[in-house]
């Protein structure tokens, strides 16, 4: 049993986060993304493991890569979704909940194509909601991000982020396509629970990471853990000042179940560790000394245009959970533990 399977085993022996979706069904979009696969893995595993009847449509654009990350899962109950999320027909399908992830996540993604990555967050998620109205749903959540909060430029210090708060965003930067398509796509989900009913929430997710992260990801948390499997030093094109608190991906699974069962539709919800909140110099400096053998330094290597090659202008703050913590949710994967994990995932697959 490889460390992202004893992850979603101990996730699904905590009934009481699964037990409001037995004998319904769940669409996940995104389903191929980190989240949404240890999402739709995990409510299948449950399902599985206490005889109860839950009905997962996995949505995805590839065919190849659904085969790749669900090829294993030999299950009735996944049905697989395939289509660009924008024009996605759902029309005929018998769906309870729903989980909208379909989202372009890659920093030079945004700066070299914002068109697309605007009609992804923004027309996906009115093509979605569109669908749902006059549907009896029992809830609907949007995986948001922290980056909606823009940055707070006016504040000294590291910045407490509530809810209710909203930092500055260039809107004629084209690497605020991903930030204001985001804005977007919450305020449709707010109009569409306010006019038509919609019991949509947000989920303002942090920046996530642990066991199923592909190898390959650009992230800066899978670099520094390539780095330490590679015994290479850690290289960071900026300062490395931007600060900001972080998240497991089975916590955050866990979040976003809550939720989606528990939140109140029309509002949005912060999800993040409290106390994983570190700058990115720092982290990696964390890292180097919590993988010693590895031999790895942090070196510097300032780019003269950082934006150019997708980093967000530098930003320090810490999102504040008490509002889902109120539902019953509390992180509990510490930063170390988070890069214990990444690092021996990334090392299995490595070997395959």
């Amino acid at each position: 049993m490889n460390i992202l399977e004893k992850d979603i085993q101990e996730l699904t022996s905590r009934k009481s986060c699964f037990e409001p979706f037995e004998n319904s069904s769940v669409l996940i979009t995104g389903a191929t993304g980190l989240l949404g696969s240890i999402l739709a893995k995990s409510l299948i595993a449950y399902a599985q493991r206490n005889n109860a009847d839950i009905k997962v449509y996995a949505c995805c654009r590839s065919k190849e890569k659904y085969k790749r990350i669900f090829g294993g899962c030999q299950c009735s109950s996944l049905k697989p979704v395939f289509g660009d999320v924008s024009q996605l027909d759902i029309s005929s399908l018998c769906i309870d909940w729903i989980v909208h992830g379909a989202s372009i996540t890659d920093s030079r993604t945004f700066i070299e194509r914002p068109v697309e990555t605007i009609e992804t967050a923004v027309g996906g998620t009115q093509n979605l909601l569109r669908q749902c109205v006059g549907k009896e749903l029992k809830g609907f959540v949007y995986l948001s991000s922290l980056e909606v909060y823009g940055a707070f430029k006016d504040f000294d210090g590291i910045k407490n982020v509530l809810e209710s708060d909203g930092g500055y965003i260039d809107t004629m930067s084209v690497r605020a396509s991903y930030s204001e398509g985001k804005r977007m796509a919450e305020t449709l989900c707010a109009s569409y629970a306010a006019e038509y009913g919609i019991p949509v929430k947000v989920a303002r997710l942090c920046q996530t990471f642990g066991a199923g992260v592909e190898y390959g990801d650009s992230r800066v948390f899978a670099q520094f853990a390539r780095a330490v499997i590679e015994k290479s030093d850690i290289v960071l094109r900026t300062k490395g000042e931007t600060v900001r608190n972080y998240c497991y991906t089975t916590d955050a699974v866990r979040g976003i179940l809550t939720v989606l069962s528990k939140g109140r539709a029309g509002e949005a919800y912060n999800i993040a560790n409290s106390d994983a909140t570190v700058s990115i110099a720092d982290m990696a400096s964390r890292v180097c000394a919590l993988f010693l053998e590895s031999g790895s330094h942090v070196v510097f290597d300032i780019a003269e245009d950082a934006g150019k090659l997708g980093y967000n202008p530098v930003v320090k703050m810490r999102l504040d959970s008490a509002k889902i913590e109120a539902l019953g949710w509390k992180a509990e994967v510490s930063l170390d533990e988070m890069f214990r994990r990444l690092v021996e995932w990334m090392r299995e697959i490595q070997k395959k």
